[in-house]
């Protein structure tokens, strides 16, 4: 069974832009309409075997649940964190570490809200009419991926795989396609095909910083004594030479080599992961397989990135520009009552503040709709157009599944700024 997209750019840019608009006009308020029919839009053109999926969320949910998870949040941040600074006070005469245990403190609640909002936009996924769903697990989520978290940093990244495979383990185990449970099968191990771009680039990263520290500064100074590598290390500092490589012009080229590398190593891990875990996932009777590119993926987001944030960076030094010209060169060093330089310095202050006001949503508001444009849109449709179902027996012996009706729905996520993705 092929996987299709039907969706065109152009019409996704003008919705994206229409309901942007209304969700400034509103403050913020419409986001979670936006939101909605950005996703039925995207939904509605990917389509297995001819029939698209549905999305049936309701903005009204969404916004309730926004509501609950802002009063829930807000206790725990106004009363858990004022006994926390309170402790660190007594106790420690120091503030640093109630700010310490409140950020540790917001971690698992993240972990907790991601789940979540996977949850509850599964619930509200059809295809075929038949209902897709995650089983609850949201706080068994947030505490395994604390502890993977902590593995991963103490064995300084070896153990990035372990957590990937661990955690979507965790999530696609739990997912639902009406009756039928998904399985993701496979060993952590394999995920490291993924990573070698970005081991690779380390690799060579810290052989050229060896080099450039150490080896390469005191060569001259030991050629009738090489001695072993630390003793060479020894030796550069007592020269104090080092690290003097780094003054050398031609070398500074490796420094942004270095960076786009670690970048694109980064794209092609995750998303070449997704492609192998996607490969090894299935339910009784059916099988999924994937050919997702990294390096298609990594295209996708040099090109749109590039892009959105040329709009950004133009739209900000416009707002700097107008500012300029309105209250003059020193308006930044004393504010806006300095005096106006031009035609536009006479405007009216209320005038003035409206227009880079108006101008500075409309740069930031341009900007989200050509990220979704340009980045979210070639995604979605790669990632579709290279998906396949090579077995489809058992959709015939799946029967639909109960509704899972959300309390908050999304709203955890989007208090803490975790639900702006589609």
């Amino acid at each position: 069974m092929q996987v299709e997209f039907t969706g065109r750019r152009w019409p996704l840019f003008w919705l994206a832009l229409k309901t942007g608009f209304f969700t400034i006009l509103t403050l913020g308020f419409y986001r979670f309409w936006m939101k909605t029919r950005l996703r039925r839009w995207y939904w509605s053109a990917i389509r297995p075997g001819g029939h698209p999926l549905e999305y049936v969320g309701d903005p009204l949910e969404k916004l309730l649940g926004f509501f609950i998870a802002v009063v829930v949040l807000t206790f725990y941040i106004g009363i858990v964190n004022l006994l926390l600074m309170f402790v660190s006070f007594s106790v420690f005469n120091s503030s640093w570490l109630g700010y310490l245990a409140s950020f540790a403190g917001v971690i698992p609640i993240w972990f907790y809200a991601r789940y979540r909002a996977r949850r509850y936009v599964l619930a509200r996924t059809r295809w075929r009419g038949v209902r897709f769903g995650l089983e609850k697990g949201a706080w068994g989520y947030a505490g395994r991926a604390l502890v993977h978290w902590a593995v991963t940093i103490l064995t300084l990244g070896i153990l990035w795989p372990r957590m990937t495979f661990a955690l979507e383990k965790y999530r696609t185990d739990r997912t639902f396609f009406g009756s039928a449970r998904l399985v993701q099968q496979g060993r952590w191990q394999m995920l490291y095909r993924a990573a070698v771009p970005f081991i690779a680039v380390v690799v060579a990263g810290t052989a050229l910083a060896l080099w450039i520290l150490v080896i390469d500064p005191i060569t001259p100074d030991l050629l009738s004594n090489p001695g072993s590598l630390p003793s060479r290390f020894v030796t550069a500092l007592q020269l104090g030479r080092w690290p003097l490589g780094w003054e050398s012009p031609e070398r500074l080229w490796a420094v942004p080599v270095l960076m786009a590398g670690l970048v694109y190593g980064a794209i092609h891990y995750r998303w070449v992961a997704k492609r192998i875990m996607a490969n090894h996932k299935a339910a009784y009777g059916v099988t999924f397989a994937s050919r997702l590119q990294g390096p298609r993926i990594a295209m996708i987001y040099t090109l749109g990135t590039f892009i959105s944030y040329l709009v950004l960076v133009l739209g900000i030094a416009l707002l700097v520009v107008l500012s300029i010209a309105m209250y003059g060169p020193t308006a930044w060093l004393e504010g806006a009552n300095a005096a106006g330089l031009g035609g536009l310095g006479n405007l009216p202050r209320w005038l003035s503040f409206g227009i880079l006001g108006v101008i500075y949503l409309s740069v930031f508001l341009l900007w989200g709709v050509l990220h979704n444009t340009f980045v979210t849109f070639p995604i979605m449709r790669h990632m579709a157009r290279t998906t396949t179902l090579p077995v489809t027996a058992g959709l015939q012996a799946i029967s639909q599944r109960d509704r899972d009706a959300f309390a908050e729905a999304e709203g955890f996520a989007e208090a803490l700024d975790l639900g702006a993705a589609i």
